[in-house]
């Protein structure tokens, strides 16, 4: 059995396997950090968006649903030589969505993007009234 020492002591395959997020329980969005708070008349939707452009960030309503999808990408110079050591910042595509009830139209919605931050006023709206009464079938003996 062949011994290969370690150059470095903080090393450890295994443990750098199993940090992977993959691995862990924090599978929650990293990305599109979001806080909703709850007005009378209003909820208002703060999503951090950090190192996007407002170009790259799209919002719609689709059955119901506010959909919001970011990208973001960096143009690597390839003159430069060397290669990542560690890469931890995001690049690609990411969306979220929430449930908004299908009352809710695009011009009900407000936007805005400031210092890395997506603000979204969403207002409440009724759902209709004529939904129908659950009727049930007797059940004979």
């Amino acid at each position: 059995m062949m011994m290969l020492p370690r150059k470095r002591s903080d090393f450890n395959l295994w443990d750098q396997m199993f940090s992977d997020p993959f691995f862990t329980e924090e599978r929650e969005n990293k990305f599109m950090k979001t806080d909703i708070k709850e007005k009378k008349d209003k909820y208002i939707i703060d999503m951090d968006l950090p190192g996007y452009e407002k170009e790259n960030i799209k919002i719609e309503i689709n059955n119901g649903y506010l959909i919001v999808n970011a990208k973001t990408s960096h143009h690597e110079d390839e003159k430069e030589e060397g290669k990542y050591v560690k890469k931890e910042r995001f690049v690609g595509e990411c969306s979220r969505s929430f449930y908004v009830g299908e009352e809710v139209t695009e011009d009900d919605i407000k936007a805005s993007f400031k210092n890395g931050t997506l603000k979204i006023e969403v207002p409440k709206k009724e759902e209709p009234k004529n939904i129908p009464e659950k009727k049930y079938i007797p059940i004979d003996d």
